[in-house]
């Protein structure tokens, strides 16, 4: 199936699906490590995942009994680092550097 970009871009938009993509730009999490570091049900990330590893954005290895998760580092690592940058740098709207709370 060929993803075409404003597919792609719904797929980081979610709020859900973009805290994982940040979670896994620091390491490689399990299915179980995201659910408790984001707070978010266990069967949500799962589905979530299962959208990002359709678009190749995150990339996923069986080690053992657990699926280790990881960031696509060849496009999408340098794409967060940019969007981090750009809200950083750029965004006069605060609504950009509003952190979301827990």
């Amino acid at each position: 199936m060929k993803c075409l970009s404003y597919n792609f871009f719904g797929v980081i938009s979610n709020k859900t699906r973009w805290k994982i993509i940040k979670l896994l730009y620091k390491s490689e999490k399990t299915v179980s490590e995201i659910s408790t570091i984001t707070g978010e049900e266990q069967s949500k990330v799962s589905h979530s995942l299962k959208q990002l590893l359709n678009c190749n954005i995150v990339f996923s290895k069986r080690q053992g009994k657990n699926i280790i998760y990881s960031l696509n580092k060849k496009t999408i690592k340098p794409l967060v680092k940019i969007v981090n940058q750009h809200t950083k740098d750029f965004c006069k709207n605060k609504c950009c550097k509003k952190e979301e709370k827990k």
